[in-house]
């Protein structure tokens, strides 16, 4: 069996760069999907936040005009925004029930 790598292509903790792909919501998820090639736990929570708060973006978008829709949408973006900041910061591997199994199908390596 292979030896888990804690590392990033990039040098920096798996634990630091999960958190950071969420940090810029999915603006920052987009950078480390380009930028990280190997790390499965890495390239998972990018697409996870690319998924997530890219369609907390649209949402917004379309419905953010509706002031109690708007302000609803901003306070659930930010409360899951924290917990998945804090769940790869601590490595868990937390997947969002349908952006969490499409980042998860997406970063595993080919077969």
């Amino acid at each position: 069996m292979g030896e888990v790598k804690n590392k990033t292509s990039m040098g920096i903790d798996q634990n630091l760069a999960g958190l950071l792909c969420y940090l810029g919501w999915w603006i920052t998820g987009l950078i480390f999907l380009l930028t990280e090639k190997e790390n499965q736990f890495v390239r998972f929570h990018a697409l996870q936040s690319i998924i997530a708060f890219g369609v907390f973006f649209v949402v917004n978008i379309v419905l953010g005009f509706i002031p109690f829709v708007g302000w609803l949408l901003w306070i659930l973006s930010v409360i899951l925004w924290i917990v998945l900041m804090m769940k790869a910061y601590r490595g868990e591997r937390y997947k969002l029930p349908i952006a969490g199994n499409i980042a998860d199908q997406q970063s595993k390596p080919a077969a």
